[in-house]
């Protein structure tokens, strides 16, 4: 499968102008790419909508059972992406057909029985909390400070967790996300964390997500329970982490946002849907498998072949965003959460927005004057080809005391 003209998924372009590469491998490639992992690892990247439409919404002929990789005779035990490409793991990723619909079925009601008021109330009380440690110094990283911490606390209490295991549970979750030599420890300390809040709610169940799957009456295995818990966690705090940070670097940097940063709170929502479709956190996600040989955007794509789904690339289609520099309102047309039956789940993606939401909106209020305290085009992102967020968000206010 390997092809003599394969773009490596890795290097300072994934951080410094994402788009233009893009575009580049759109040009010379044409909607499916080949791609080369870490180790040289063979891979498609589909970067078209129409044909990243057609894999999500075929999971007969692009499988999510990672077993068909015609690659594992070629990945190490020690391969920094095993904890997103990984073999045999019993979570709801790599579940198929029926028993895959009963275990989305069994996330989306624990996660849909969240109050809605009592999440944004943790929320606010957990941004609020994160702002009274700054507000008083004049400047911040709203990345290090506040994105990267709201998220996963608001997840923990969600699930059942203590406060106090929140901050373990960051930095975990950030090692395994980046894919680098952190990473399988990440994974062993998340998962650690929540085989033993499932032993815990086992034996004294509560009024929280854990509790509610462990109830449902589908049959699910302990094991299984802490590998779905594990994705929606990961899938639940970065991404939203990122979310925020690239909000809030829109409203700061583009005057077309300018009024939200004056109480303007209709255009809150109206930067955090165009975050989705032009620097959407979530940018390429493993991924899908070829039952058989098959072609997809004139490539010969082989049984086994793996398939990563390029949802940055499918946003910026210029078949689908023939003017990029119009602003997209309302239409929530994009992959970034991403489509078929192995999307987030709608009560999942609503959990992100409550979350988001609240956080930049706590911000806001809480720091009037707020501005960039660094010129935009030296914000740097995480050297990630997977997600894309920021290494920092560097801003001053003026002071104002704690509540």
């Amino acid at each position: 499968m390997t092809t003599p003209d394969a773009v490596p998924l890795s290097g300072p372009r994934f951080q410094t102008e994402p788009a233009r590469l893009y575009r580049e491998m759109r040009r010379d490639h044409g909607s499916v790419v080949p791609v080369l992992l870490d180790g040289d690892i063979p891979a498609w990247l589909v970067l078209g909508y129409r044909e990243l439409h057609q894999v999500t919404g075929d999971p007969v002929l692009f499988s999510r059972d990672s077993d068909l990789w015609n690659q594992w005779e070629n990945i190490p035990a020690d391969w920094p992406l095993l904890p997103m490409i990984g073999r045999k793991q019993p979570s709801i990723l790599y579940t198929v057909g029926e028993r895959h619909r009963q275990r989305a079925a069994m996330v989306s009601n624990a996660l849909e029985a969240v109050d809605p008021f009592e999440m944004r109330g943790h929320a606010e009380r957990f941004a609020d909390e994160l702002i009274d440690a700054l507000c008083a110094e004049g400047e911040a990283d709203l990345i290090a400070q506040y994105a990267m911490l709201l998220p996963v606390r608001v997840l923990a209490r969600l699930y059942g967790f203590s406060d106090e295991d929140g901050p373990g549970l960051v930095t975990a979750l950030n090692d395994m996300i980046d894919g680098r030599e952190r990473a399988l420890a990440g994974q062993a300390h998340l998962a650690g964390s929540m085989a033993r809040l499932v032993a815990e709610r086992r034996k004294e169940p509560a009024d929280d997500v854990v509790s509610r799957m462990l109830a449902d009456g589908s049959g699910f295995s302990d094991e299984e329970i802490v590998q779905d818990l594990m994705v929606m966690m990961a899938a639940g705090h970065q991404p939203t982490a990122d979310w925020i940070g690239n909000s809030l670097r829109l409203m700061l940097t583009d005057d077309r946002f300018a009024a939200s940063l004056f109480g303007g709170r209709n255009s809150v929502a109206e930067a955090m849907n165009e975050v989705l479709w032009e620097d959407t956190p979530t940018q390429n996600v493993a991924g899908r498998w070829a039952a058989r040989d098959t072609r997809l955007g004139g490539r010969a794509v082989r049984a086994g072949d793996l398939l990563l789904l390029g949802l940055q690339g499918a946003n910026s289609d210029p078949q689908v965003r023939t003017d990029a520099s119009e602003l997209t309102g309302g239409n929530n047309a994009h992959f970034s959460f991403g489509h078929g039956e192995h999307r987030c789940p709608f009560p999942a993606q609503e959990v992100a927005e409550v979350i988001a939401r609240t956080g930049i909106e706590v911000v806001l209020d809480r720091l009037p004057d707020i501005d960039l305290a660094v010129p935009a085009d030296s914000l740097t992102r995480r050297p990630s080809p997977w997600l894309r967020g920021l290494t920092r968000l560097p801003v001053r206010f003026s002071p104002v005391p704690a509540r």
